[in-house]
């Protein structure tokens, strides 16, 4: 079993990938960290304490994380995809398990030592957390087995700019700290992710499941659907943060090219953009693992039999 940190800004996908997880057998979730992004860390604390609850899984402990970004403001929440709650404003029964007292970067310091070389920290929204840990322990670049990072568009328009994609605009920098920090990378970006859509045919196979849980996740989604046919006329939505955790399971179901990513900080037209450096002989050593390629089909399908 792999071991892994999911660290989240617990919005509706997020909720997806926890739930993909925590029902996998080839892993062994050792914590849950919580960061802003989607929304506030407080209320991703809050969400992912409330899923893990309604999927059975309280056990499991949560460490909430930073705040704000290392150097910026906070930037506004992503309400019109994850609602006013960050979970399609569906409400769930208060959370009753506490969360832990440790800060969220140092229990990924704590873990990185105690399982050196065997532990895949998985990023699903702003890279704080990490950045803060690999600056309080510069040693976590040799610790960390791999990170796994949804976030970044190395080929293709961004999400929330034309450029670049919303986890990597939650804290540019401190995704630039993490991609030149040394630490083994596997980016898995809007390259791949919006190639994986669940859709409304799959809600509807849920809500015929009859479980509390899988309607309940059935209404969420719905919500985050009716957001992207909005914006941008997509059949569903894309499954971004259970791939990342897709990608620890099974790596096969993607192909990752080496590639030197960077990330703009200039604050300008270009800001938070994921540059990978794609020419034949590039300027400088590839540091980060670009996941360009994905057989969704096998993917998806995976996901569907193992999310509850």
């Amino acid at each position: 079993m792999k071991k892994i940190i999911l660290d989240v800004d617990t919005g509706i996908d997020d909720a997806l990938a926890i739930s993909y997880a925590v029902h996998s057998p080839a892993l062994e979730v050792l914590g849950i960290t919580t960061t802003f992004g989607n929304i506030t860390v407080e209320e991703a604390t809050r969400n992912t304490v409330q899923i893990l609850e309604l999927l059975g899984y309280s056990q499991i402990p949560v460490y909430a994380g930073a705040k704000r970004p290392l150097f910026r403001e906070l930037k506004e929440k992503a309400k019109l995809f994850h609602g006013e709650n960050g979970l399609g404003n569906i409400e769930l029964p208060p959370p009753q398990t506490p969360v832990q007292k440790q800060e969220a970067s140092a229990f990924m310091i704590e873990q990185a030592r105690r399982h050196p070389g065997k532990l895949t920290i998985v990023t699903v929204g702003s890279m704080t957390n990490l950045a803060k840990a690999i600056r309080d322990e510069p040693e976590m670049t040799a610790l960390v087995e791999r990170v796994v990072v949804m976030g970044g568009a190395v080929t293709v328009p961004g999400n929330r700019t034309p450029v670049a994609e919303a986890n990597i605009c939650a804290d540019p920098e401190a995704a630039e700290l993490v991609f030149q920090s040394g630490i083994p990378v596997t980016m898995v970006g809007l390259d791949v992710t919006m190639q994986t859509l669940l859709t409304r045919e799959h809600l509807a196979l849920w809500r015929e499941k009859g479980t509390d849980v899988s309607r309940l996740f059935a209404d969420m989604c719905e919500f985050y659907m009716n957001a992207y046919a909005q914006v941008g006329n997509v059949r569903g939505c894309g499954l971004h943060d259970p791939l990342a955790v897709g990608v620890v399971i099974d790596p096969t179901f993607v192909t990752a090219v080496p590639m030197h990513v960077s990330v703009d900080t200039s604050g300008g037209l270009s800001d938070a953009r994921t540059i990978g450096d794609r020419r034949k002989h590039p300027a400088a050593a590839a540091n980060v693992d670009v996941c360009l390629e994905v057989d969704h089909e096998r993917f998806v399908e995976h996901f569907l039999q193992n999310v509850f």
